[in-house]
């Protein structure tokens, strides 16, 4: 799941999934960190599920997939769209 907060000068995307699946760690990776796993590690929150919030620019289009302990990646269903094998959101 995507939160996504505007502000005037930027867009906070918040990346979202539940507390215990898929099990272990997880970072989301995509052009907005060069695709560098751990920089964006998903934390948990009080709702029971966990999350990160990146700081993205306030208009444009970016690429992301998750990545899970055992190097397991898998995409966001709702991201805006596909890019390949990537999810793709718009800010």
């Amino acid at each position: 799941m995507l939160e996504h907060t505007p502000h005037e000068d930027r867009a906070e995307v918040t990346f979202v999934l539940p507390a215990d699946t898929p099990p272990g760690p997880v970072s989301v990776v995509g052009d907005f960190n060069d695709w560098q796993p751990g920089i964006h590690t998903l934390q948990p929150r009080e709702d029971g599920k966990r999350a990160v919030t990146v700081t993205l620019p306030r208009e444009g289009a970016h690429t992301f997939r998750y990545l899970a302990a055992g190097d397991y990646w898998f995409n966001d269903e709702a991201a805006d769209d596909q890019d390949g094998p990537n999810s793709r959101l718009r800010t």
